[in-house]
């Protein structure tokens, strides 16, 4: 049954043939060479059979990378403004079949369905930019040390790219790594995570329509052990991009180094709000709870604590309650919702093992935090949005990543300590600063440390714009707009005398 011919996501899901997909190896679907496979469910009811995939191994991980290689000798040397016209295609496919891929998206992951289908426009967005990208690949011309001699720099494709992505935004995360690599004349072996392998396949498909040849790019799906080790230590692989936790990212950067492959490192992130002044408190919270709930929190750029100074921090807590008590949480085809499930039970049990942490180190839970488990709720992993009050920069609520709906509002005296404990976790992500100060905002942007700072409203990055961070959120060039090119091609130098 087609899009077109269904009222609504359940019924799509309901007419949907649970079928087995196969690896894409050089341009064919072909089972893995153990025969085993792995089974998804929906997120939002967990009895429901989504579709089977490949759990590959070493062996398939072989074949994959040596297509990508034979490959990428052809396609390294396809003339820049022909490989944009591949993308700019791909592009316009994922927007004429967003309806469908959000479906699965938010079948498989959980998320509302404007997420996703924002997660889909966004990803074509990216596409597009790298389209453009692969028609102005710069170099330099410099002036030679010699009357007769030309310099210039030029630079070339990488090679055989493994891009890894996570499970939380199963759609743009890969674009957002094939894209730039084909843009750039390199060639890609992915592994999507195995609990969200199922848009995957579909964008294969696109790719495929949109004249992208045999091999250019292979899709192997399976575990990090069986799939990812091999891909990380296979030596034609020249390049790694990662997203995902900041402890197997240092393992990833740790083994790449050993062989000097590259890496581009999407990790992990602690999220600072600071609030130091406001015209408008609901406006604020407007913002930071946005921020904080989007995809379940289960976002790296998520804001997981509010820094508010003494004066604001009553106004302000309350701000959040209200606009906290505005969120539906409910499955994707609901259309009040605006916060779906968490991905599955176990990732529930870590977020709520958070919560009690945090009671049990001396915070206040405020609101929500419960687990829902009557009617529908029980066919998911539901769970209402918490605020922890009389948080201290010390907890472990408010150092490490939960990666899920916890918000954690912390109070300081001034300007100078709201710096000091944004700055005291090992993330460098992201953080946001609300201030009608500008000499205030500039100065918390000058020395906040992390890789993007927002003012004035909360973590919504664009699609042209670099991505990254620093300290243990991230390593090597940042993903999206033109620092790309720094991570998809090396620099080669050309003296030319005459």
């Amino acid at each position: 049954m087609t899009i077109a011919q269904t009222a609504s996501m359940v019924e799509w899901l309901e007419a949907n043939e649970a079928k087995v997909y196969g690896n894409l190896i050089d341009g064919e679907w072909v089972n893995s060479s153990g025969g085993q496979t792995i089974s998804i469910f929906n997120a939002a009811k967990n009895n429901q059979l989504l579709a089977s995939f490949q759990d590959s191994n070493e062996s398939d991980v072989n074949r994959a990378v040596e297509a990508a290689h034979a490959a990428f000798k052809k396609w390294s040397k396809v003339p820049g403004p022909d490989r944009g016209a591949v993308l700019y295609k791909f592009a316009d496919l994922l927007e004429r079949n967003v309806d469908e891929l959000a479906y699965m998206l938010s079948a498989e992951q959980g998320k509302t369905l404007s997420e996703s289908k924002g997660e889909v426009f966004r990803a074509a967005k990216e596409a597009r930019f790298c389209a453009g990208e692969a028609f102005r690949i710069e170099g330099d011309t410099l002036p030679g040390e010699r009357g007769n001699v030309w310099s210039s720099t030029v630079r070339k494709p990488l090679g055989v790219i493994a891009a890894i992505a996570p499970w939380n935004f199963p759609v743009v995360t890969p674009v957002r790594k094939i894209a730039p690599a084909l843009a750039y004349g390199c060639t890609v072996v992915y592994k999507p995570a195995s609990v969200t392998p199922w848009t995957s396949v579909r964008l294969m498909e696109l790719l495929e329509e949109a004249g992208v040849p045999n091999g250019v790019v292979n899709l192997v799906v399976g575990s990090g052990t069986m799939v990812g080790d091999p891909l990380v230590n296979h030596p034609l692989v020249k390049g790694i991009s990662f997203t995902g936790s900041s402890e197997l990212g240092i393992k990833i950067n740790q083994t790449a180094a050993g062989r000097l492959a590259k890496t581009q490192l999407e990790l992990g992130g602690k999220n600072p709000a600071v609030v130091l002044d406001y015209q408008d408190a609901s406006a604020v919270a407007k913002q930071i709870v946005s921020a904080a709930f989007a995809c379940s929190g289960q976002r790296c750029t998520s804001l997981s604590r509010v820094i508010v100074v003494k004066e604001k921090k009553e106004e302000l807590t309350e701000a959040l309650l209200q606009e906290m008590k505005k969120i539906h949480v409910g499955p994707a085809w609901e259309p009040t919702a605006t916060m779906g499930p968490l991905v599955n039970k176990r990732h529930l049990q870590s977020v709520q093992n958070y919560l009690k942490i945090g009671v049990k180190e001396g915070a206040r839970l405020l609101f929500g935090g419960e687990v829902l488990t009557e009617g529908e709720y029980s066919e998911g992993a539901y769970m209402n949005p918490a605020l922890l009050d009389l948080v201290t920069p010390e907890m472990c609520v408010a150092k490490e990543e939960i990666f899920g709906p916890i918000l954690c509002v912390i109070e300081v005296e001034n300007k100078e300590q709201a710096l000091e404990v944004a700055n005291n976790v090992d993330y460098g992500l992201a953080a946001s600063i609300f201030s009608t100060n500008l000499s205030d905002a500039f100065t918390f942007a000058d020395e906040v440390e992390a890789g993007m700072l927002h003012i004035n409203h909360g973590t919504a990055s664009a699609a042209h714009m670099p991505f990254g961070g620093t300290k243990q959120s991230g390593a090597g060039s940042y993903s999206i707009g033109s620092s790309n090119a720094d991570f998809f091609t090396e620099t080669k130098v050309v003296y030319f005398e005459y």
